[in-house]
């Protein structure tokens, strides 16, 4: 059935390889020995798959690894059907609260944070590799523990990064491409203390 579905009994194999292995990169002839499937019908789904953007690639040791894009449109949905745990469905949300106050509750109790901005994959429509900025002078394992929080509601890594206010304060003065990029593509302030965000730079 999911073979008809998905159009290849080769492609159905490398998914579930891929979305049951998160994190994990394969190359060419251990994926043909791991799904037992032939090395040109193989080359040829990862060649699709590729240029879809299911999977990402990359060199090393003389070889071509591949492994699953975590940053995929659909790759929750994908996992939904491939993967073989269960995933942690998001919690309801309450009336009138949005999914970004699910996040805000993850990271609200992080002392001495003074702005977070949501994009990246938190935000629909951004196109920020960025998916959580945080501010201020952070201790690393409440971070840490809030991220995971943060991924156990999304099912996938998230990328994020966590920078000292005076130096976010600085960058965004001089307009600093990396910090740019993530306020012009579609984000959600989460926390603004200072209301730094609203002041005219």
């Amino acid at each position: 059935m999911i073979d008809a579905l998905f159009g290849s009994k080769t492609r159905v194999k490398l998914l579930h390889l891929f979305l049951n292995h998160p994190g994990q990169s394969f190359y060419v002839r251990e994926i043909t020995r791991l799904i037992d499937e032939q090395i040109n019908s193989v080359r040829r789904e990862l060649s699709n798959m590729l240029e879809v953007g299911v999977i990402t690639s990359d060199a090393g040791d003389n070889k071509l690894y591949y492994q699953v894009n975590q940053r995929y449109e659909f790759y929750s949905a994908l996992r939904a059907i491939f993967a073989n745990e269960a995933l942690v469905t998001k919690p309801a949300l309450s009336e009138g609260e949005t999914v970004s106050e699910q996040y805000l509750s993850a990271i609200a109790d992080i002392s001495a944070l003074r702005l977070a901005i949501l994009s990246g994959v938190l935000v629909k429509g951004s196109t920020s590799s960025v998916d959580v900025l945080l501010v201020g002078t952070l201790p690393s394992a409440k971070v840490k523990a809030a991220m995971g929080v943060i991924e156990k509601l999304e099912g996938r890594e998230i990328n994020y990064t966590v920078m000292p206010y005076e130096d976010f304060y600085y960058r965004l003065s001089v307009r600093d491409k990396f910090i740019t990029e993530i306020l012009n593509s579609k984000h959600t302030v989460a926390i603004d203390k200072d209301n730094v965000l609203s002041q005219p730079q």
